[in-house]
């Protein structure tokens, strides 16, 4: 068959020719497409969060081998197959269900929450006007608007004065930041810059962006460029070494201290070593503000002085916690992102807009000159468009949404959502810890915990003292024991908690199986995190765990 073809059971009456097209193109084919239409987007726009729970579970006790054999046919049709009643009903049928209900309260296992209903009015406005964001031709008021909206978090993050923000709000020569499709791309902008600002021109080298890394290595007399993180850091980090030519080994993990935090004594002794090789240099040192696995904050104020004492780029990876400047309450656990050359926040994240966007900032208006790129057809050399110093080209107005959120909700509205996340982490940290099955593993410090599940006659075993290869058994089975709660759990459907590895303290050689939690949604509460854990005990008992080590579902 071809790969464009019309099979015999696509009904007569769906063609595909320009009256068909024309009426497709600009309203729905007929009464009852328009109808089902209403009928559920209805439903989402005004009752998001009933339609979610009606509609889409947790998660479905369904293996993808057995999803993925439904999507095999890589044919496209060359007429029509379904008018849009069908197709809206077949994704309300068939591919809801089969999603993943990230708004459920009982849904506390990763980053991705609900996001409060008006959000989807507000996409699908910023859809609808379709503006690219790579050029004042293609955005005009919005381009204005995303530099308002960029000062406004510039001004959470930085706080400078308000003559600052008045000279560069709407400056056309300046930046202050910059949106972008995530976090990753934010992480990698900021590392971009930093690696150009590391690797300037000299002599007969026009620097490293023009000229490469095997230029600049030699220009500068260097063998190496790295780049120091916590062992917490997110993966984007690597994936920047290797984008930017640095290499994803040159990205050095640094180890953690027993609150998961950078080790500042580590840190400085890897600093001071490579200071003293000329051969080597520090691209940027990256604090994180919120880690992935762990929701910890390393010691910023510490960090922001070591990389000043040096002149080391500082870049703060804050794109989880950075909303938390927010809370009056909790902004001090951020004290020190002030003093951060550059700066990650993500939006989709506690921000809670829709996927997908983030934000990068620089304290330095000045800084993203260092990436700027020109084209004849765009973004022309004099051009004060904001696509001449992003990763991306084309790019969808993200800044309209935020700004609508910030002006529906206030730094307040969000504040309530924050804190609400933080103190209900808390509150589950005591119910693990008041539970004989489980170990508490960190502590949460934002909205982000981990813990295991230890059975009593184990727990019993390690606490009288084994020995070392008694403990690899325990260490074995425990791995086990908490790959299959998960996995149980998440395929029963009802609630979910993700699963990550880490060292139970750092000095352990062992990396343990942990179960992890993100308490985003404002209406997970205790009596949820309750049930969870029971549904939890339970699947345990179901396991037949004894003492020869031997789990058994």
């Amino acid at each position: 068959m071809n790969p464009i073809s019309t099979p015999g059971n696509i009904p007569s009456d769906l063609v595909a020719d320009w009256q068909t097209l024309h009426r497709v193109f600009i309203r729905p084919e007929d009464e009852k497409s328009r109808q089902t239409l209403i009928k559920y987007m209805e439903q989402i726009l005004f009752g998001l969060h009933e339609f979610l729970n009606s509609h889409v579970g947790v998660t479905e006790a369904i293996p993808l081998a057995t999803l993925a054999k439904s999507y095999t046919d890589t044919t496209i049709r060359r007429e029509p197959e379904k008018k849009l009643a069908d197709v809206i009903k077949d994704i309300i049928n068939e591919i809801a269900p089969r999603a993943v209900n990230v708004a459920s309260p009982y849904f506390i296992g990763h980053m991705t929450s609900a996001i409060p209903f008006f959000m989807v009015h507000l996409k699908a406005i910023t859809a609808a006007l379709n503006q690219n964001l790579i050029k004042l031709e293609t955005s005009k008021v919005l381009s204005v608007l995303e530099k308002q909206v960029l000062a406004k978090v510039h001004r959470m993050v930085y706080n400078r004065e308000p003559a600052f923000y008045d000279t560069h709000v709407q400056n056309v020569d300046t930046c202050l930041g910059l949106f972008t499709n995530g976090g990753t791309t934010a992480n990698i902008t900021a590392l971009w810059v930093a690696r150009n600002q590391c690797l300037p021109a000299t002599g007969n080298f026009a620097g490293v962006e023009q000229d490469g890394m095997a230029a600049a290595m030699k220009a500068h007399d260097l063998e190496r460029l790295v780049v120091l993180v916590s062992e917490r850091g997110h993966f984007s980090l690597k994936k920047a070494g290797g984008i930017l030519g640095i290499g994803n080994r040159n990205i050095i993990a640094v180890g953690v201290n027993k609150q998961h935090q950078i080790d500042m004594n580590e840190l400085t002794r890897q600093v001071e070593a490579f200071s003293q090789n000329k051969k080597i240099k520090i691209a940027a040192i990256v604090g994180i503000a919120g880690a992935t696995e762990t929701g910890t904050i390393d010691p910023l104020p510490e960090m922001a002085h070591l990389c000043r004492t040096h002149g080391i780029h500082f870049h703060v990876d804050a794109a989880w916690g950075g909303p938390v400047m927010l809370s009056e309450k909790y902004a001090p656990l951020l004290d020190g992102i002030r003093e951060a050359d550059s700066v990650t926040i993500d939006c989709h994240k506690q921000f809670y807009m829709p996927m997908s966007a983030g934000m990068v900032f620089f304290k330095d208006p000045a800084a993203l000159d260092r990436i700027i790129y020109h084209a004849g057809y765009v973004n022309r050399k004099g051009s004060v468009d904001l696509g001449i110093k992003t990763l991306e080209g084309s790019r969808e107005a993200s800044s309209l949404i935020l700004d609508s959120a910030l002006k529906i909700m206030g730094s307040q509205g969000y504040a309530l959502m924050i804190e609400h996340g933080i103190d209900t982490a808390r509150l589950f940290a005591q119910k693990i810890k008041d539970r004989d099955l489980f170990q508490l593993v960190t502590i949460p410090v934002l909205n982000i915990l981990t813990y295991r599940a230890i059975p009593p006659a184990l727990k019993q075993q390690m606490d009288a003292g084994v020995t070392p290869a008694r403990q690899q058994e325990i260490d074995a089975c425990l791995d086990q024991i908490n790959t299959d709660l998960q996995r149980i759990q998440r395929e029963a459907g009802k609630s979910f908690v993700s699963r990550t590895c880490l060292k139970i303290h750092p000095a352990d050689a062992y990396t343990a199986v942990v179960l992890r939690s993100v308490i985003m949604n404002p209406y997970t509460n205790g009596s949820i995190l309750d049930q969870i854990l029971d549904e939890q005990e339970e699947i345990l008992q179901s396991l037949q765990i004894s003492t020869d080590l031997k789990p058994h579902t």
